[in-house]
């Protein structure tokens, strides 16, 4: 009360003008007030120009004659966006414009905040999972990160003794510019080393000194009788005669989402990694096989589910539509209900929202698709395991997809569904609850029903099926939220209610 009294005082003593500058600004001096902004860096101006290529990036938007361009940058990298934005603009005749935060993940190019701003082109800073990308024109600069290549060198022979080792050389693409030393430093040692190349695809891809890659989707190739194989932006040739298999793996980088990649999809190579941080080097021990299965028993989850959430975690990945109309047809054609959600980036109170859904499938790039969902109430499993759960042509193999675009048509993974003459209503054991389950329950969809209920026969065996299942979720649920009951509540005269804290009301007196 006192500090309401106070306000009522002040008012009454205060003019109105100076009222409305005291606690309220107009919205004129918001439009056209003036910032100064400082520029802060935590890199010296004289190493921009070789960690962010400056003038290669310059000369590609006069190239192209580009006037507004989208520059997106990384959490970490942040801190140089306005020094590297300010050099952009003052040697080129385009207006940049720094993504402050991305839509999803920061390896994924956003198209969707640069076309907020009408971007020409978006040009990416950092660690990218190269995945193309058909909207706007776009430019790769990764992030130099130092490298001790003597000691990356010493490391892979401790590594590996044995000089005829057949090892493929991996990295994260922040550390393609020391690749060239230090292939100098092992290739006489090592005759049957094999390094990756970064290789970016799409038409409107780009990437300064790189490979480009256009109209070619396929995952193995023929050059003079050497396999070639490409897949996530790394293309390496094999030795005649050689399979994947009879490789080892070395890979240049910190543990995380690219290396946990490419161990889930070569499952069947050894690896070994060189941090260049910790200049350390290690046989990577995590077992894959218990990986595989922790990632089977989501696949089991899945085919319990009967409501299916589709995630979509990127709008800018080529063939995110089309996966997404193949996942909605998988699921129908295994009995389930599907539902789509565009949340953004994903946490737990989110996904508890929807305490309906049975399991998310996660629709995102190769490196941001493999979520581990043990703190998420339900799994968030990938577009692959979907599809083994509920494409009865696709088995459970040595074979584990991450890229979406190899499940679709034409793709070198692409299993077709069953059709549905030839497919009967079969049932099988859950390996989790033990139950029997329909893997084709709602195939046929019930016809409508004149009635306001759920429930209908199917067929005369007295067989129903629930035509939504997240109706009928929520209808079992013990709160439904609050019933008006107009005018059934009696009116009463208010009244005077108890006065002090809850420990001790006044009327109740004190303890003694």
């Amino acid at each position: 009360m006192l500090i309401i009294e106070l306000v009522v005082f002040f008012r009454h003593c205060v003019p109105d003008a100076i009222m409305a500058d005291a606690f309220s600004s107009s919205s004129e001096t918001v439009i056209q007030r003036v910032v100064d902004v400082t520029v802060k860096t935590n890199t010296p101006p004289e190493k921009l120009e070789e960690l962010y290529q400056i003038k290669e990036t310059c000369d590609f938007i006069s190239q192209h004659q580009f006037k507004k361009v989208a520059l997106q940058f990384p959490d970490e990298l942040l801190v140089d966006s306005v020094a590297v934005a300010v050099e952009i603009e003052r040697h080129s005749n385009a207006k940049p414009f720094i993504l402050g935060d991305t839509s999803y993940g920061s390896c994924c190019v956003d198209e969707v905040a640069a076309e907020h701003v009408g971007a020409d082109c978006i040009m990416h800073y950092g660690r990218a999972c190269l995945s193309p990308s058909k909207r706007l024109p776009l430019m790769y600069v990764f992030e130099r990160r130092p490298v001790d290549v003597e000691k990356c060198a010493s490391t892979f022979r401790e590594l590996y003794p044995d000089t005829q080792s057949h090892i493929i050389i991996l990295y994260d693409v922040n550390y393609v510019h020391a690749m060239n030393d230090l292939l100098t430093l092992l290739s006489p040692e090592y005759p049957n080393l094999v390094a990756s190349e970064l290789v970016v695809e799409g038409e409107q891809c780009y990437s300064h000194g790189q490979m480009n890659r256009q109209h070619d989707d396929t995952y193995l190739s023929e050059q003079d009788g050497r396999q070639v194989i490409y897949q996530f932006g790394r293309q390496f040739s094999l030795k005649k005669g050689s399979s994947i298999t009879d490789y080892s793996m070395f890979y240049v980088g910190q543990e995380g989402a690219t290396l946990r990649n490419f161990m889930m999809t070569w499952n069947r190579c050894s690896f070994c990694s060189f941090d260049p941080i910790t200049m350390t080097g290690r046989t990577e021990s995590v077992s894959i096989n218990r990986a595989l299965m922790k990632r089977y028993y989501a696949i089991e989850r899945a085919k319990d589910a009967n409501v299916v959430g589709i995630l979509v975690g990127t709008l800018g990945v080529a063939d995110y539509l089309t996966i997404i109309q193949q996942l909605k047809e998988t699921i129908h054609r295994a009995g389930k209900k599907s539902y789509m959600f565009a949340m953004g980036k994903l946490n737990v109170p989110k996904l508890a929202n929807f305490l309906e859904i049975d399991i998310f499938v996660l629709i995102a790039c190769p490196e941001n698709s493999l979520l581990d969902s043990g703190e998420f109430y339900k799994p968030v499993v990938t577009p692959f395991e979907m599809e083994v759960a509920c494409n009865k042509n696709r088995e459970w193999s040595e074979e584990y997809v991450t890229d979406f675009r190899h499940l679709l048509p034409g793709g070198q993974s692409h299993v077709p569904l069953v059709d549905q003459q030839e497919d009967g209503d079969e049932t099988d054991v859950s390996l989790i609850t033990g139950a029997l389950r329909s893997r084709n329950l709602l195939n046929s969809e019930p016809a409508e029903s004149s009635f306001s209920s759920s429930v209908v026969l199917r067929n005369q065996t007295m067989t129903v099926a629930n035509t939504n299942p997240a109706a009928s979720f929520l209808a079992e649920r013990s709160w439904r939220g609050l019933e008006q009951k107009l005018g059934e509540t009696p009116v009463v005269k208010a009244v005077e209610g108890r006065r002090g804290i809850a420990i001790a009301y006044e009327e109740e007196g004190t303890p003694s």
